[in-house]
């Protein structure tokens, strides 16, 4: 059921049908009203300096846009960088530590999936999970990063930083709930706005290819995948950040007679534990030459 209604929920947002066209425009008097509430927030913050450089990466709507990655291709630029997010669908609470040097300091069920892909993927960097991003910038200085990313943070109007965001295509331009948008580009706000495709690339690597492999992700609109994939035996897309039990990896493998389960490393690090026959899809950006010195 739940799976049924964040795809219902994203197609409504991306790729509305007739029906759902009209109950984006039935909607409309809400979306305005959360529209204006979402700017008085904005316009009564005043952003803190906390005299550390800080960058914000992420994207105006619900949903995923490939932050990650591109997340990861801008800290990879720096000897000392932080990244901090939220930890959306981690077992823990408060702020926690995931990675601090070369050492994780936690399971993927404590730090959550996006979290532990950083700390896999960034020897160098420290990497916090807190709700309070203020608390968790504090931190990060007191650990002595240099620079630090916020994981979708541009709604945090009250921290000084420099905002990129990643341009998603979509079908529906209302805000929340008559559409996708979270908030606007608002006046006096000031942001980097890049595109995939033009100023950062995908680098498709295949590891550990089988000869029938089934695709499983958990990923917001998982149909993005689409033209990367070699040839698989089967699809089969679960609600983004699910928790995958081995049972029903197992599962599939058996219906599907697959040599091995094709994932993102999204995924990859949330079933890497089962010991199940993997293959990885990794998925990493390449940024147009310059997009660093504008904002980093």
């Amino acid at each position: 059921m739940k799976k049924t209604l964040v795809f219902w929920v994203e197609e409504y947002f991306y790729n509305p049908t007739p029906l759902q066209k009209l109950l984006s425009y039935l909607l409309l008097p809400l979306s305005w009203l959360y529209c204006f509430i979402m700017y008085v927030r904005y316009k009564l913050q005043t952003p803190e300096d906390f005299a550390v450089e800080i960058v914000s990466v992420g994207n105006l709507t619900v949903g995923g846009s490939g932050k990650t990655p591109l997340v990861i291709a801008l800290a990879k630029e720096h000897k000392k960088p932080a990244i901090i997010l939220r930890g959306y669908g981690r077992a823990s609470k408060g702020l926690i530590v995931v990675k601090e040097g070369n050492e994780i300091l936690c399971d993927v069920k404590s730090s959550g999936d996006e979290a532990m892909i950083y700390a896999k993927k960034l020897p160098n960097a420290t990497v916090i999970v807190s709700k309070e991003r203020k608390r968790a910038i504090q931190k990060a200085k007191e650990l002595g990063c240099e620079i630090i990313f916020l994981d979708d943070a541009y709604s945090k109007h009250d921290i000084k930083k420099q905002d990129i965001l990643i341009d998603v295509k979509t079908q529906n331009s209302f805000c929340l709930p008559a559409g996708p948008f979270r908030e606007r580009l608002w006046p006096g706000k000031e942001a980097l706005h890049v595109e995939e495709e033009k100023d950062f690339f995908r680098e498709v690597k295949l590891v550990n290819p089988t000869q029938k492999m089934s695709l499983v992700t958990a990923i917001a609109r998982p149909q993005r995948l689409d033209k990367y994939l070699p040839d698989v035996v089967a699809k089969h897309y679960f609600e983004d950040h699910h928790s995958f039990t081995k049972e029903e990896l197992e599962t599939i493998l058996q219906k599907d007679a697959a040599t091995s389960l094709l994932v993102t490393f999204k995924d990859y690090v949330k079933i890497e534990h089962f010991g199940l026959p993997l293959s990885l899809l990794d998925l990493e950006v390449k940024v147009k030459e310059g997009l660093f010195s504008v904002f980093v």
